[in-house]
């Protein structure tokens, strides 16, 4: 019997935890704000809603367990993963050896950064000491009762001082002031805790993570490739993704993105009518039909900026010409599923200058995706596409 006793006694004498420390929250802030705590490229951009932070502020104010540990890589000479800062998610350069790389964790750190560093995002969330809650402000409009995070966790509490005497008469100010202070000392000295493992390469980091995440789910191959449209000083999350999907919510269509990983691959898939009515003279190839399947994120990575913005602007254009059509036709009750949104964008897309109103609303009326294949599918959009339908 064959026993690889080297590769054994090396993962015994391992001890991963040994760097395993606390931090605080304002420690926690300071590395984010002075660029030594940094998001690797490879990392999905921000995801959490109001309602998540809220509820993280929450719980970390009345929560009687600790938060997740948060964790890190500390880099070391496998400097080769592009770092972003928090926030705006640019690009790092120069060395970035000794700074600590986020493997899991984002989205706590970046919710307690904006509160820090009162970003603008955060302008409707409130702690309200009335109700003793974190909660959003109603209609946008903040009561006397109520103090926005930005101002309560403010990285300068002079902030906080202020807005409380400026607020509230003297004797209100002196009682309450001392009751916020309190509130503030905990959060900001609310401790994490923090494992750091040294020096993983891309490879490592993603093995980690998708440990950490989901019981082991991998990372989509999709949001890996997406990623790295960041080196051609494209964010495709605040540039297309977090558009589309407004612009969807925004027509009460936001209900239609199930499973969770339709939140990329709807809109990537979308950019498939663009990108051949744009870039291939209007060629349409059989595989490049607005469904998930046919995501070609390997395409987007080949164009530059230029070619990136032209193809994410007409889609959301064309996607706004098909939901406002959708509303004057009343065929709110017919979109049953994101594909009727997705292959009317593509319509209007290579149909723009002959569209058949009548036909197309009836078409949208008859049309059913239930239980058919990926070439059904792709059949019935050429058909559409072409006005053949």
């Amino acid at each position: 019997m064959k026993i690889d006793e080297k590769k054994l006694q090396a993962a015994i004498d391992l001890n991963p935890t040994k760097r395993s420390q606390t931090m605080t929250i304002a420690d926690l802030n300071s590395r984010i704000e002075n660029g030594n705590l940094t998001v690797p490229l490879y990392q999905r951009g921000l995801s959490w809603n109001n309602a998540k932070a809220i509820a993280l502020f929450n719980y970390q104010l009345f929560g009687k367990a600790p938060v997740a540990p948060i964790s890190l890589n500390e880099i070391g000479t496998n400097d080769d993963v592009p770092q972003l800062s928090f926030i705006n998610r640019d690009e790092i350069a120069g060395n970035n050896q000794g700074k600590l790389s986020v493997v899991d964790g984002q989205q706590r750190l970046t919710t307690n950064y904006k509160a820090y560093s009162n970003d603008e995002s955060f302008s409707n969330i409130v702690f309200d000491f009335t109700q003793a809650k974190f909660k959003n402000a109603n209609n946008g409009k903040i009561s006397k009762s109520q103090v926005p995070v930005g101002i309560l966790f403010n990285k300068n509490q002079q902030v906080l001082t202020d807005y409380i005497y400026q607020n509230h008469s003297s004797n209100e100010a002196t009682s309450l002031f001392p009751l916020l202070v309190g509130i503030r000392t905990k959060i900001l000295s609310y401790s994490y805790t923090i494992h750091i493992a040294d020096n993983m390469a891309e490879n490592e980091q993603i093995e980690w993570f998708e440990v950490l995440n989901n019981a082991g789910s991998k990372v989509s191959l999709i949001e890996l490739a997406l990623s790295k449209l960041k080196m051609h000083d494209f964010d495709i999350y605040t540039g297309f993704i977090t558009p589309y999907k407004n612009i969807v919510k925004d027509y009460g269509f936001d209900e239609l993105f199930s499973p969770f990983s339709s939140n990329v691959s709807y809109p990537i898939a979308s950019l498939n009518p663009a990108f051949e009515y744009l870039l291939r003279d209007g060629f349409h190839s059989k595989n490049y039909a607005p469904i998930p399947s046919d995501t070609k994120e390997s395409m987007l990575l080949k164009l530059d900026k230029e070619q990136l913005d032209e193809i994410s602007n007409l889609t959301l254009k064309s996607l706004k010409k098909a939901l406002d059509f959708i509303f004057e036709y009343q065929l709110r009750d017919y979109i049953v599923a994101m594909q009727y949104v997705m292959y009317l964008t593509g319509y209007f897309i290579f149909q723009n200058d002959n569209i058949q109103e009548d036909k197309i609303a009836n078409w949208v009326k008859k049309t059913n995706f239930d239980n058919l294949s990926n070439g059904e599918r792709r059949t019935i959009y050429k058909e559409l596409i072409s006005g053949k339908f």
